[in-house]
């Protein structure tokens, strides 16, 4: 990783200044067991208090305990982000602290831990890399790729980047099935911890369960699960699925680049990036992701290399939602519009 970037010819826009960024983020990696522990208090404590709320009000009516599962569902986004933290060991100082309070909020998210920080590690160090694409990030294919595709793998993708699919069961289906199944990267240490994040799982299923009734449990839990599920993939999504994202060959890829100009700085209202744990600050946060998530804002208010990069609005987010593809001689993501001047390049005779 070099702290100046080597320039590579770009289509209409300059890209940003990266000197000197080592000694910057240093300065924003030092955890804070204070902050720590009161960012655990006000996440954690409001999500078993709600839990405790939803008991009770469901003894008066199912129109109280909706609301108050749906809030406990944006919470749930909240204790992802610090899970999502200690799989970076940026939570606390020590390295068990991350891992004990990862495994639990792990548990909490249905997520396994290990499994988890292991593909992640893989997408920090290839955002951005068309050449490194498929563990830990969104199928994308390039316009090319999708060209030169079978039809089955076309009407796959078709189906899978289709928003009901990739917003609404996707999402589901990640948090409830596939984070239950080890990958075929996973070593023996990575498959045992899994296993006990699952049955960690189905315990804490039961115990609520003869708390609050089977079905009831169900209930509340499916819409929490999906409230936060579908959230937090829109997020991951946002974070680098945008116009005028950076993505580069691996010749070319630069990772300081592929940080600044390949996350994104998500805008959100205050409250929306309170419950998101700054996770909006993702420029930063792919820069050194050593950075806890309560000295993010700091870091960004604080350095003029973070403020260079053009806020991502929530409004001006939506637009994600129509890209397909990269269209790698352009530069740039777009729709399935873009794949008809393609296809007639590709009937018409050489030279016509």
């Amino acid at each position: 990783m070099n702290d100046r970037h080597a320039p590579v010819p770009e289509i209409g826009k300059n890209p940003p200044e990266t000197t000197g960024w080592k000694e910057i983020v240093r300065r924003y990696q030092l955890p804070s067991k204070r902050m720590s522990a009161w960012q655990l208090a006000n996440t954690l404590g409001p999500y078993a208090l709600l839990w405790v709320a939803m008991h009770f009000a469901l003894t008066v009516s199912w129109w109280l305990v909706v609301p108050l599962a749906m809030l406990a569902g944006a919470f749930l986004i909240r204790t992802f982000v610090i899970f999502h933290d200690c799989t970076h060991g940026s939570f606390f100082k020590s390295k068990r602290a991350n891992e004990i309070t990862g495994f639990l909020t792990g548990v909490l998210a249905m997520t396994p831990f290990h499994q988890w920080r292991m593909e992640h590690t893989v997408h920090h160090s290839a955002a951005g890399d068309l050449d490194r694409r498929g563990i830990g990030d969104v199928w994308t294919l390039t316009v090319q790729e999708y060209l030169e595709s079978s039809r089955w793998r076309r009407v796959s993708y078709r189906i899978f980047r289709n928003p009901f699919v990739l917003f609404g069961l996707a999402p589901l289906l990640l948090f409830l099935v596939v984070n239950r199944i080890p990958v075929k990267e996973a070593n023996r240490s990575v498959r045992n911890w899994l296993m006990v994040t699952n049955l960690s799982v189905l315990a804490l299923g039961v115990g609520l369960s003869m708390v609050f009734g089977v079905v009831n449990y169900l209930i509340i839990q499916f819409i929490i699960i999906t409230v936060a599920s579908i959230g937090g993939v829109w997020l991951f999504y946002v974070q680098h699925q945008y116009e005028d994202v950076y993505w580069e060959r691996k010749p070319q890829w630069d990772f300081a680049q592929a940080a600044l100009a390949g996350s994104s700085f998500y805008k959100l209202p205050k409250v929306l990036q309170w419950f998101s744990g700054n996770i909006g600050f993702h420029h930063i946060h792919h820069l050194s992701p050593r950075i806890p998530n309560y000295q993010l804002a700091r870091a960004h208010e604080s350095e003029p290399m973070f403020q260079q990069v053009e806020p991502l609005t929530l409004r001006k987010s939506l637009k994600s939602i129509s890209f397909r593809l990269w269209d790698e001689e352009n530069r740039q993501l777009t729709g399935y519009r873009a794949l008809r001047g393609k296809r007639r390049e590709r009937r018409e005779p050489c030279g016509k």
